[in-house]
């Protein structure tokens, strides 16, 4: 069916406007609810948010959409995503939600839905959800109205959990870390858990206001943490997003550690150890050749999903893989979390580096990327790659591609974009083909 408040990640747009108001908000938590009242139990749903402004907003509005079904509400506060999916899989929930745009600025937000399992629900689940937002629900009776109340130890939660995530031997003594928090839903809880773990923490992008999330600071925007690690004389800079499911590691000379070289560590380090299940890492078709190049060295199988660590995470389920990730630097880790967690991810890089004894520099360089390229299109409406002159072009890029690089093109799940990449030996050729897509794609739209 056609979809018109879920994309890739739940539903996400600009706060206050269009679809993602106070209203709408109000409706998923009537339709989500209604959707998961099974069974007889006292019905229970966990929220939590990151720290952009709208999310009071947001929060109340789900609160009474929830308990006007007859769920029981129980709120966080600003806590990571993952947190959000623990505490609903440990306080037997029966759906979760985490009220944040991720990596985008304040004036957005979205909403995420996790199942009582802790995992994103399915397609099938959020199509059954937006139907039942086309519906007018069937109130709770008034002595059935849900509760409301808000968790005081949420982040010692999810602190004492994450500690757990790393080796036992492991202790990070003597490390000088930076922590760029993003101002954003991870403020307290990674800076600590680091800290407790031992290390010289140095915190920064750690006192949201509700209108700085992800500005100047974070995985995506990664100025300030290269200049901090570098001017601290740090061992290794942690960048995460504002709602801190994704990951980006600085080393000491400032030079950025993308996604894929975080899976090309972790995956051929879980290997080593004989820990790497179905002798494969699940990646997206975003991930660079470079990767599936060194892993395959190694014996282990790049497997590729879709864009979205949602896919990430359906490919690892279906195939009994317990390392996953995106470029971007979204990492799942199955033995440790049911959704990508930047935390967790940074202290297995942690625990890689403290038992090599080498310089981030040296460890987390392990391939040299194909060249690459992405660049994105606006459009307005219709569909643009659907333009006879445009699958031509496409055509002959492919050709042109054929044994040495890839192509990728997608339209966004999130914004009204095409994304055009392309990787190959050859530099030159890459940039080529990229450009006379994108110069077809603009034409036709």
């Amino acid at each position: 069916m056609a979809r018109t408040y879920f994309g890739t990640d739940g539903i996400r747009g600009r706060a206050n406007a269009g679809t993602l108001t106070a209203a709408t908000a109000m409706k998923v938590g009537q339709a989500a609810g209604k959707h998961f009242l099974r069974g007889d139990h006292k019905h229970r749903v966990v929220i939590g948010k990151d720290t952009r402004l709208s999310g009071y907003m947001m929060e109340t509005a789900l609160v009474a959409g929830f308990t006007s079904v007859g769920m029981d509400v129980i709120m966080t506060g600003p806590l990571p995503t993952p947190a959000v999916a623990l505490l609903t899989r440990e306080m037997r929930a029966d759906i979760g939600v985490m009220i944040s745009a991720s990596h985008n600025r304040f004036a957005d937000n979205g909403i995420k839905l996790f199942g009582p399992d802790g995992f994103k629900l399915s397609d099938e689940d959020e199509e059954a959800i937006e139907a039942e937002m086309g519906r007018e629900q069937e109130l709770a009776q008034a002595e059935k109205i849900g509760r409301a109340r808000r968790i005081d130890d949420a982040r010692g939660r999810y602190i004492h959990a994450v500690k757990q995530s790393l080796p036992v031997d492991v202790r990070l003594d003597g490390l000088k870390i930076v922590i760029d928090c993003a101002h954003g839903a991870a403020y307290n809880v990674t800076p600590t858990a680091i800290w407790e773990l031992g290390a010289n923490v140095v915190a920064m992008g750690v006192h949201p206001n509700g209108l700085n999330i992800n500005d100047g600071v974070g995985s995506t925007d990664l100025g300030a943490i290269k200049a901090r690690v570098v001017s601290e004389k740090a061992n290794i800079g942690i960048a995460l997003d504002g709602d801190a499911d994704r990951l980006i590691v600085i080393d000491e000379k400032g030079q950025e550690v993308d996604g894929d070289q975080i899976m090309a560590l972790i995956g051929s380090t879980m290997a080593e150890q004989g820990l790497l299940k179905g002798c494969g890492v699940v990646a997206t078709v975003m991930s660079n050749l470079g990767l599936e190049r060194f892993l395959a060295a190694r014996g282990i199988d790049l497997v590729r999903a879709k864009v979205g660590d949602r896919y990430v995470l359906e490919k690892m389920k279906a195939g009994g893989y317990n390392v996953g990730g995106e470029q971007s630097g979204h990492m799942i880790l199955l033995d440790h979390a049911t959704t990508g967690d930047g935390t967790i991810a940074a202290l297995q890089v942690l625990a890689a580096l403290v038992r090599s004894g080498k310089p981030a520099s040296e460890l987390l360089h392990l391939f040299d990327p194909v060249p690459q390229l992405l660049k994105n299109v606006r459009y307005e409406n219709g569909d643009p790659l659907a333009a006879p002159d445009v699958q031509a072009v496409i055509r002959e890029a492919e050709a042109h591609l054929a044994g040495t690089g890839r192509l990728v093109i997608r339209k966004s799940g999130t914004e009204p974009l095409i994304r055009v990449m392309a990787e190959g030996d050859d530099a030159d050729e890459v940039e080529r083909v990229v450009d006379a897509i994108c110069d077809a794609v603009e034409k036709a739209a």
